[in-house]
């Protein structure tokens, strides 16, 4: 075990299990402190890398990230405090580990319920070794102005009202980290507060004992009185006991062991620590405090009593000129985060950006304000998703059959079009589904898809301004400008596109009106006496019901439709139609194993 001081204002240790918490209050605690450099060097995540960022008062600092004790350890050399907040079940392991790294001196052990084994094989390591172990189940230890470890002393406004941002002259040592905040307060409130405290954790085997800490405080000048907190159960107090009645220790010691309630029970009881449990007279908090009065501790008659038996000892050195007042001095304020103070109303903060759509925050998601569970309780389907996501409102049954018909109907259109073609390439080249979906939709565009938006648009236009049919398309002809939605290089008059088809007869069926549909069609037949192939195609007949859609459903404005149309939302219903087909070429090329694609020579006119 350590004999002299464990930390100073230079300490710096690696933090084991990323915590954001406690890492950041004890780089808090190092502004506070008016520490140069963090008290954190390192973080060590097991299989993760990088950095995490933290803030050093109003700086944003990154903090390396490290795979394995090993490498951290080899990174930062001069690290030798070990902060474990390992869980129980790997707790012990990873304290081992960095027990035996050289440059590694303290290792804090947070966890509690490591397995008394276990705990017994790391204290024997440590003790062979020279090496100090706080815990099993503490919450560390703190050396006032210098280093604190994890959630020691709680939250910055308690550590400024305990004065611990500067050291005092009193040591400090107890099994409890929650009653270690509350002596905190009270040592400060009689005297010029603590110089250091350790909680040496509640299990029945701890990695370092009252007295071990008890002797080290004995060995720091600045350390002038000591101050322990027992608790009934085990047998560490007499090892105190003893070295008080050997004369190892020259510095005035205040001693309570709570528990003393427990003889009110008629049977055994257990306190909320593994250790803090009544067993015989000897492990009893009255025979412990009465070992400890005779050998020469201050010990008063009621834990109610301990604050003013530790304002006489500390009074007493001050008359004795053993204390020199502590010169007081106003901490820097630490800066408060965003978040606590838009919660708690001391700011406002813009937002960078503007979700109308859905909403996570809550118990579960939320599509325009419909619940999950609604949207699967009642049987939503794609298309009442969609409605829900794109246009903010649920839309009637027949409106999201319908745009469920044009996804199934557009999902795909053969290999041979340019989207499925690049798609096929790409996954042939060995690369990943998204890559080879991606290829396929950037095809998407005038002329591949993107007619269904510019038949919308014109159609909209034609109809809106009651142009004919013959003006419309002999306008557009002088404009030099095809008709979108018009034609087909494989259909014709006599070779009608069956998806034009269905989606005309499902209109007439469930829509209440299909005046754009109508239109579409007459524009059609004018087409189609100048040539035989300038059908109505399946992206003229999606933007013309579209619209039929949105102006007889009667939940869109006028200013609503233009909007809708103007934005690109039906070629948007073609990408995400599309896709369904683009991922299964993609998938059909590696389900089959196909090779490097390559284009026959013979497919391609060489010349000049």
């Amino acid at each position: 075990m350590a004999t002299g001081q464990l930390f100073s204002k230079t300490t710096q240790a690696l933090f084991y299990n990323y915590k954001q918490l406690p890492i950041q209050r004890m780089l808090d605690f190092d502004f506070l402190c008016g520490r140069e450099t963090p008290s954190v060097a390192g973080i060590i995540n097991p299989g993760s890398d990088g950095f995490q960022k933290l803030f050093f008062g109003q700086e944003e600092i990154a903090i390396p990230v490290h795979p394995t004790i090993e490498a951290a350890c080899n990174a930062h050399p001069t690290a030798d405090v070990f902060i474990n907040f390992a869980s129980f079940r790997s707790a012990a392991a990873s304290s081992m580990s960095a027990l035996k790294q050289p440059t590694i001196r303290v290792v804090a052990i947070i966890a509690e319920g490591v397995p008394e084994s276990d705990a017994k094989q790391l204290i024997s390591y440590a003790r062979a070794n020279n090496k100090v172990i706080i815990g099993p189940a503490t919450v560390g230890g703190i050396q006032a102005g210098a280093f604190k470890i994890g959630d020691t002393a709680g939250t910055i406004d308690n550590i400024i009202q305990c004065k611990l941002y500067r050291p005092g002259s009193v040591g400090f040592v107890s099994k409890s980290g929650g009653m270690s905040n509350e002596m905190y307060n009270t040592i400060a409130r009689v005297t010029d507060g603590i110089y250091e405290g350790i909680a040496i954790g509640g299990d029945v085997f701890p990695g370092s004992t009252l007295s071990d800490h008890i002797l080290r405080f004995n060995n720091i000048p600045q350390v002038k009185m000591m101050v322990v907190l027992g608790e009934l159960g085990g047998k560490d107090e007499y090892s105190l006991v003893d070295a008080l009645k050997q004369g190892k220790v020259q510095k005035p010691v205040v001693a309570w062991v709570s528990g003393t309630c427990a003889r009110l029970f008629k049977s055994e009881v257990q306190f909320g620590h593994a250790g803090a449990k009544s067993g015989g007279e000897l492990e009893s908090a009255q025979a412990k405090n009465q070992a400890l009065r005779e050998a020469g501790a201050i010990v008063p008659t009621s834990y109610e009593a301990l604050e003013s038996a530790i304002k006489e000892a500390f009074d007493k050195l001050v008359e004795e000129g053993k204390i020199s007042p502590v010169t007081e001095f106003t901490p820097p304020s630490i800066p408060e985060d965003l978040k606590t103070a838009i919660k708690s109303g001391k700011v406002r903060a813009p937002t960078h950006i503007i979700s109308t759509i859905s909403d996570d925050r809550g118990e579960e998601p939320c599509y325009a304000g419909v619940p999950m569970s609604t949207i699967v309780e009642q049987g939503y389907g794609v298309g009442d998703v969609i409605s829900l996501l794109w246009f903010k409102r649920s839309l009637p049954r027949y409106c999201t059959q319908f745009i469920e018909i044009c996804i199934m109907l557009c999902a795909d259109h053969g290999p041979c079009v340019s989207g499925a073609h690049n798609s096929i390439v790409t996954a042939r080249a060995g690369k990943d589904l998204v890559s080879s979906l991606v290829s396929g939709l950037l095809t998407i565009g005038p002329r591949f898809g993107g007619a269904i938006d510019d038949a919308a648009r014109y159609f909209k236009d034609a109809y809106d301004r009651n142009l004919t049919p013959y003006e419309f398309v002999e306008g557009m002809k002088k404009k030099g400008i095809r008709v979108p939605g018009i034609g087909h290089r494989i259909k014709s008059r006599d070779n009608r596109d069956k998806r034009v088809q269905l989606l005309q007869k499902y209109a007439h069926t469930h829509f209440p009106s299909v005046k754009y549909m109508e239109y579409a069609s007459q524009v059609e037949t004018y087409t189609l006496s100048k040539a035989n192939n300038l059908v109505l195609n399946v992206d003229g007949a999606i933007g013309s019901l579209f619209l039929d859609l949105l102006s007889g459903s009667g939940m869109f404005t006028k200013q609503e439709i233009d909007e809708i149309v103007e934005i690109g939302y039906l070629n948007g219903l073609f990408v995400l139609a599309r896709s369904i087909g683009l991922i299964g070429h993609t998938f059909d090329q590696k389900r089959l194993k196909q090779p490097l694609y390559r284009h026959p020579w013979e497919d391609v006119l060489y010349t000049k």
